[in-house]
């Protein structure tokens, strides 16, 4: 299955899952298949891609372990997604967002916007404490409204005890945010067991979707506090009476999509995640774990070479993380690029970041190079 659905160009190794994934084979073919019925019958089968939609929802409802299908909402992106909750709390002077001080721009950003109001963010550094969850019990207290983490760190991949986070907010009745994208659809999630309050991801990284189409979780008891940013008709409650004059907001997360759907990432991201549920996420998990193995002890071989990311097991993800002590990271970088090596610079270092369907001996033959650069 694996050399069918992902039909590589020879000669090319993909280690920036991530960044932005390629497709397998039968999202390529969905995406097809959805234009060349546009371009042939327009929108005649809405009906059917309505029930696409609808299959979506279910999907990444079982993908993070969401209560129910109306939890979910699709929006744009991550960065959409937080921001729905940024500015749809009512914020007071002297309230505090607590961060760590390795985040993405997008959870980062947000809450920095929302200093206008008199709300501080607070950075807790993950190298200050025994771990990184008590550097973030650290910087909470009692002006602290919401906690935001990512579960896996972008340039480190080091990874969270959400449980353990999401204990601590939900006994001091502060929200939990989760910015989840490196780690839905490579490591198993579940926004009931981590206390989550929302939880925000797209579906181009692990999820082996298109850019353009995300997943927004919201705990169904915090939904009406968030007040809307965007209205349109799409998230009314009686969708599809167009005559009506009087409307309400959906009670379901429905409410965040103020208007029409994202169908070309709808119909790409079905077909992607259709993948990843067939193979089961603990089994995408122990693939990408075997894969992560053969690196840290292939590159703990190779003299001069320091690996960044933490190694201990229950901190491990799908991105690893290295430096070369003698050369620097362009080096190394111009090196692996010029073999066909899609990779990154991240976090001080080069980013490998292997999914399950990597070939080992893609990675046997990226590590060879690395011990070559000179």
């Amino acid at each position: 299955m694996t050399e069918q659905e992902f039909p590589l160009k020879e000669g090319f190794i993909h280690l920036n899952h991530a960044a932005v994934s390629p497709w397998p084979r039968r999202t390529v073919e969905a995406l097809k298949a959805f234009a060349e019925e546009n371009g042939t019958q327009g929108s005649l089968g809405y009906p059917r891609w309505l029930k696409t939609e609808e299959q979506l929802r279910e999907q990444l409802r079982r993908l993070i372990h969401a209560p129910a299908v109306e939890d979910i909402a699709l929006v744009k992106n991550t960065s959409e997604a937080l921001s729905f909750v940024a500015y749809g709390l009512d914020w007071r002077a002297g309230d505090s967002v607590v961060i760590t001080d390795q985040e993405f721009p997008s959870n980062r950003v947000v809450w920095e916007s929302l200093q206008d109001q008199g709300v501080s963010v607070r950075k807790a550094r993950l190298d200050q404490h025994a771990s990184p969850e008590e550097a973030i019990m650290a910087e909470t207290d009692g002006s602290t409204r919401l906690v935001a983490v990512s579960s896996v760190q972008y340039a480190s991949g080091l990874r969270m005890d959400l449980a353990r986070i999401g204990r601590f907010c939900r006994e001091r009745e502060v929200l939990f945010c989760v910015d989840a994208i490196q780690s839905v659809g490579a490591l198993p999630m579940d926004v009931q067991a981590i206390h989550a309050d929302f939880l925000a991801a797209d579906g181009h990284k692990w999820m082996l979707g298109p850019e353009g189409l995300g997943v927004f979780y919201c705990r169904s008891e915090i939904r009406p506090r968030l007040k809307l940013m965007q209205y349109g008709w799409h998230m009314l409650e009686a969708i599809g009476e167009f005559d009506r004059q009087e409307w309400k907001a959906a009670e379901s997360a429905r409410r965040f999509e103020c208007g029409s759907p994202n169908m070309l990432g709808v119909h790409g991201l079905h077909a992607s995640l259709s993948l990843l549920l067939e193979i089961g996420i603990p089994a995408v998990e122990e693939s990408i774990h075997r894969r992560m193995n053969r690196l840290v002890t292939g590159l703990q071989a190779i003299p001069d070479i320091e690996i960044l990311s933490d190694l201990r097991s229950e901190r491990r993800s799908g991105i690893l993380t290295f430096r070369h002590r003698r050369l620097s990271d362009e080096v190394i970088h111009d090196v692996l690029s010029r073999q066909g090596v899609f990779c990154a610079r991240r976090g001080g270092g080069i980013r490998l970041s292997p999914h399950f369907y990597t070939p080992l001996e893609a990675i046997n033959q990226t590590l060879k190079w690395i011990t070559e650069c000179r």
